[in-house]
């Protein structure tokens, strides 16, 4: 029960993190590229103003590879904003493949407890025959209930493990359509104003 109880504590750990971590208006904020275009066109987009950017979020710190080249080409422009996404999408990805890793071993502790449980009852059996229930009902019991704190923390787990993916998929895609809106923005691409 131990390795399943350390597995719950860690699992609500990363599941609240990510919660947080994962918020929309957190990783992707709303008007940034409309906003980093008005800077541009007023001839405001300063480094002081870029590292700003590069702090607020992902999307900043995506968008701010760009800006940083923006006097390049575009292919220049667009290589940097995909070196910086890719470390983005790592951070957003963060402690994913531990929530997972959770969501597969908690059963397997559970099925664990279940033999261990077992083996109990057999010891209990040899010893004291089968006539005696109470003999037996402590081992079943520990069998069954290291069985459902298994699946307990592993179906949360998995449930969670599978959102946070979607979500950092979803998150990806739009980050990837706000940096390409600011280069076809940059580089004269696009007419009219992108808010």
């Amino acid at each position: 029960m131990l390795p399943i109880i350390a597995c719950s504590i860690v699992a609500m750990a990363i599941i609240l993190e990510r919660l947080w971590m994962l918020r929309p208006s957190r990783v992707v904020p709303e008007n940034l590229v409309a906003r980093v275009w008005q800077m541009h066109r007023k001839k405001q987009l300063t480094n002081s103003h870029i590292a700003t950017i590069r702090e607020g979020s992902p999307l900043g710190r995506i968008l701010s590879a760009g800006l940083v080249n923006r006097k390049h080409s575009r292919e220049v422009m667009k290589e940097a904003i995909e070196d910086v996404g890719r470390q983005a999408v790592a951070e957003l990805e963060r402690h994913l493949n531990t929530l997972g890793t959770i969501a597969s071993i908690a059963p397997l502790l559970g099925l664990l407890g279940t033999v261990i449980g077992m083996i109990k009852v057999f010891s209990a059996i040899t010893v004291a025959g089968v006539g005696n229930p109470a003999v037996l009902a402590g081992g079943i019991s520990e069998a069954l209930i290291t069985t459902a704190a298994g699946l307990s923390v592993a179906i949360p787990s998995l449930m969670f493990h599978r959102y946070f993916g979607g979500a950092v998929h979803r998150l990806v895609v739009r980050m990837e359509e706000e940096a390409l809106k600011m280069v076809e923005v940059m580089k004269g691409q696009r007419e009219k104003d992108p808010g």
